[in-house]
């Protein structure tokens, strides 16, 4: 298996999961990092555990668990290969994944910051940081995945009815997300902006910079990266570093605690909330749910309010 080879196999292999109906967006990265360290250390022949083993230890994380997790994460594509050359070598476990470390939940004052950063990126009067300024802003009053975000294109923003048609999503499923009218004017705004710099034709992506046409994911990524280290965000203090995913993590947490101050019966609007994030479970939306302190606080008058009634009940 020559080097050139494995991304070649990369792509076969998503190919292949997407057509049984699987997420292939994140896997994608992940083997194209290990596909390029084939490619860098040029290594000739099927891929062998040494090889594999060698890459995922390769990470610059300082988490402990960091290798196992990439090596879990190519695992199942060194199987597919396995099918295709019987020479490859199938890695062994590097132990047990760790526990889920729970998502970071935003703070008013670090989604402040986050935005006027945002607004600090070149080029100083440009598309970009108008851009970006709006993205990070409809990830924070939508929870939607950064992949939803990105794919969107000027038909699936209806900005007269302030409604998002989300398409082909995680478990190839499309749905519609209702929006703030805060959220509205604000994405019109942008998109005014946006079409008095560059001509936008039906159909084009929603999110685009004066020399792009669309915001691959990776871009986002490392541009929220560049942020996170000019704001000295780290794990310090934290249970890690906070990630743009932890933005969905933050609308879920938010809404939950808004229903609660309402009065809002939330076992029965649990289902709304799964729906409009684009589960597939409700199981996945509570997963979302972290113990946050205003969470722990509610859980206990929840459970006081319950074994008061329990007692009532037996007395």
């Amino acid at each position: 298996m020559t080097p050139p080879r494995v991304l070649a196999l990369v792509d076969e292999y998503l190919a292949a999961r997407r057509g049984l109906g699987f997420d292939a967006d994140g896997p994608r990265w992940v083997l194209a990092s290990f596909a390029r360290h084939v490619d860098r250390i040029g290594h000739q022949g099927p891929i062998t555990a040494d090889l594999a083993v060698g890459w995922a230890l390769a990470s610059r994380s300082s988490d402990p668990g960091c290798a196992t997790r990439r090596l879990s994460a190519i695992r199942p594509f060194v199987r597919y290969c396995a099918v295709l050359d019987p020479a490859t070598e199938i890695p062994p476990s590097l132990g047990r994944l760790s526990g889920r470390k729970p998502p970071h939940i935003y703070s008013d004052a670090e989604i402040t910051a986050l935005l006027q950063q945002a607004t600090l990126l070149l080029p100083r009067g440009g598309l970009r940081p108008q851009t970006y300024v709006a993205l990070f802003s409809l990830l924070v009053a939508t929870g939607l995945r950064v992949s939803e975000a990105c794919r969107l294109t000027s038909n699936d923003v209806d900005l007269i009815d302030g409604i998002l048609t989300v398409r082909s999503s995680k478990f190839r499923k499309s749905r519609l997300v209702p929006l703030h009218a805060t959220a509205t004017q604000a994405l019109a705004t942008y998109a005014a902006h946006r079409d008095q710099r560059r001509a936008t034709l039906p159909g084009s992506r929603f999110f685009q910079t004066d020399h792009a046409s669309a915001l691959p994911r990776a871009t986002v990524e490392k541009t929220f990266s560049r942020i996170r280290r000019r704001l000295a965000w780290s794990a310090d203090g934290r249970t890690r570093r906070p990630r743009i995913h932890d933005l969905r993590h933050t609308f879920a947490v938010r809404r939950f605690l808004a229903w609660s101050s309402e009065g809002i019966d939330i076992n029965r609007q649990i289902l709304a909330l799964a729906t409009y994030l684009g589960h597939a479970k409700v199981s996945d939306t509570y997963w979302y749910l972290s113990a946050v302190p205003e969470l722990m606080v509610l859980t206990a008058h929840r459970f006081e309010a319950f074994a008061r009634a329990e007692e009532e009940a037996i007395s």
